[in-house]
């Protein structure tokens, strides 16, 4: 990692969302998530070689961007060893389920970086608010949840937990864009309606979740995501400085030489089904 970077953050530091005042910025992030991408490769070469499980999970509030977040992260790497779980709505059969049973399947196994884009602390969140769990049921999985990831990280794994933040009026601002854009209309669902309406009783569970499964084995971390850009580059690097991961050398492979082609190679005139080009 650059030495300087958080030097170079510093300098670039916003001073506020607040109207009126402007961001500062004196980093490229451009050349910045180009940077971190390229790390991210180096992880992935020294997960593969040995045999690391990683697992980060990705919380937060509706809109603070995870989706961006986690697409910044895969799209340079192999999906095969960055694996993403964005699981949907459980089924009638996983609901009669011990509650973490869904969610043990698509642990790593060696050599993979599992990614939840929201996990099991939906228990604790979305659940709890609209009811679609006991108050009881969430304070049992409060209580054990610090116990479930100590097992997972007692097994091997390296467990990663942010919690990303936006304020009211920016994921305000980031659901009306949404109902303007029809390339973002689909991003915006009915929970998404009812976060935006609930903004207290998802801001009071969420305190208690953060309190209660805050440990030293599994700590989360807050990533203030009003500037998007600047909560992926700060992110990232997290991610990378938490991870003991050292680069691999590269086995360039000897390409040899291509074949010549057969005397006897006769060309295949059949009638194919080309795409037009649509570009001159």
């Amino acid at each position: 990692m650059d030495e300087n970077y958080e030097a170079k953050l510093a300098d670039g530091e916003a001073s506020s969302t607040g109207k009126g005042k402007k961001k500062k910025k004196s980093w490229d992030y451009e050349k910045e998530i180009t940077r971190l991408q390229v790390e991210l490769a180096h992880l992935q070469a020294w997960v593969k070689k040995s045999g690391a499980r990683i697992v980060i999970v990705f919380e937060g509030r509706d809109a603070a961007g995870k989706g961006g977040m986690i697409k910044r992260i895969t799209e340079k790497v192999s999906p095969r060893v960055f694996r993403v779980i964005a699981l949907p709505a459980p089924t009638d059969r996983e609901k009669s389920q011990i509650y973490m049973q869904r969610y043990i399947a698509y642990l790593p196994a060696a050599g993979e970086v599992v990614i939840f884009d929201r996990s099991w602390y939906n228990r604790a969140g979305v659940d709890r608010v609209m009811g679609f769990c006991s108050e009881k049921k969430a304070q049992r999985f409060l209580e054990l949840v610090p116990r479930f990831e100590a097992a997972i990280v007692e097994s091997g794994v390296i467990l990663l937990k942010y919690f990303l933040t936006v304020s009211e009026e920016e994921q305000e601002r980031r659901f009306r864009r949404r109902i303007d854009d029809p390339l973002r209309q689909w991003k915006l669902s009915p929970m998404d309606v009812e976060s935006y309406q609930r903004w207290w009783d998802y801001t009071r569970v969420y305190d208690e979740m953060l309190r209660m499964t805050d440990s030293n084995h599994a700590p989360w971390w807050i990533v203030p995501s009003d500037d998007k850009k600047r909560a992926r580059i700060n992110c990232i690097s997290h991610i990378l400085q938490s991870i003991p991961y050292e680069r691999v050398k590269f086995e360039a492979p000897d390409l040899g030489k291509r074949q010549k082609r057969p005397s006897a190679y006769v060309e295949d005139h059949t009638i194919r089904h080309v795409v037009p080009d649509t570009t001159s």
